[in-house]
């Protein structure tokens, strides 16, 4: 992404009067970060602050409003990659386990981590499906039960679907319950990234970041938390008009069902049933976001930098 476009102020545009109940017309973006490789994974921390990845760099950097911006996990994912194979050996996505622990899409390690915020110590949950280690794990999200849904794309290997040390043949999404194996719940997809699931936890959305066919799919989960079908919610490709930057990422899902799904263009607020009714846009693609701030705020991490939207609704 040049540097010009980077550089573009953040804006909201609104797409429908209906966002007017989430942002208000006059809320101001706030760039809270700036100087990091690629801003990823965004989770916030009651009592810790804002902790987000940098998976090139290798790093976890917090964000509070009182200290600003500082290192906070190095390595973050794995340590002493080879980068000829391993292409972001940081992590990518987090979450907070119902212990308050922070679970780690570990994308060097290739592996789902649990890392004790208060002794520091980590260990890894699961790394494998059937015997084979997992491609390169991007994000995740905890069910109410413990259950861990997760995207595996090869986006961490070097090489991509050719590496020589991908072992999986396909790049998966997945189900893990602590104590059980991981469950393939679709292994068809080109390229799973961001993942979320409904308030009620009936559906589950899984981003697709393939640059030919970008969409949204949702799947219909039955009373275990398994599959019974799935259909494309949006398809993004109608978006790319103009070579807006970036594909369906990272994306979270408010407590009254508001979807905020990265895309390309941004950040895009919609309803349940996928109307558009705003974007956040700053010039390059938006990763990923999180709810903060007792729900009231929105962090983006948008490319070289993070940004912090105040919210109407609670998250």
């Amino acid at each position: 992404m040049p540097a010009a476009a980077l550089a573009t102020a953040p804006a909201i545009r609104r797409l429908s009067p209906k966002l007017d109940r989430i942002i208000a017309p006059d809320a101001v973006i706030e760039t809270i970060a700036t100087g990091i490789r690629w801003a990823e994974g965004p989770v916030w921390v009651a009592g810790t602050g804002l902790l987000f990845s940098d998976p090139p760099a290798n790093l976890m950097r917090r964000w509070t409003r009182a200290g600003g911006t500082r290192a906070f996990l190095s390595p973050s994912g794995a340590a002493g990659t080879d980068p000829k194979l391993v292409r972001e050996a940081g992590s990518n996505g987090l979450a907070l386990g119902h212990d308050g622990a922070l679970l780690i899409a570990n994308s060097g390690g290739r592996s789902i981590d649990r890392f004790d915020l208060a002794t520091k110590r980590r260990r890894v949950l699961v790394d494998r499906y059937r015997g084979k280690r997992f491609n390169s794990p991007n994000d995740l999200h905890v069910a109410r039960s413990g259950a861990l849904y997760f995207t595996d794309p090869p986006y961490g290997l070097a090489d991509g679907d050719t590496s020589p040390i991908k072992e999986q043949p396909h790049n998966g999404v997945y189900r893990w319950t602590p104590g059980g194996e991981a469950v393939l719940l679709d292994g068809t997809l080109t390229r799973p990234n961001g993942i979320a699931l409904s308030p009620d936890e009936r559906r589950l959305y899984v981003s697709v970041s393939d640059e030919v066919a970008p969409v949204i799919r949702v799947y219909d989960l039955d009373a275990r938390g398994l599959p019974t079908g799935s259909r494309i919610w949006l398809d993004a490709k109608p978006l790319q008009a103009g070579g807006a930057p970036g594909l369906p990422d990272g994306m979270k899902i408010a407590r009254d069902g508001t979807m905020v799904c990265s895309v390309p263009g941004g950040m895009m607020f919609l309803t349940p049933e996928a109307e558009p009714l705003g974007l956040i846009a700053n010039g390059g693609p938006i990763a990923n976001c999180a709810f903060g701030e007792g729900g009231k705020t929105l962090f983006l991490t948008a490319s070289d930098r993070v940004l912090r939207v105040p919210l109407r609704i609670a998250g």
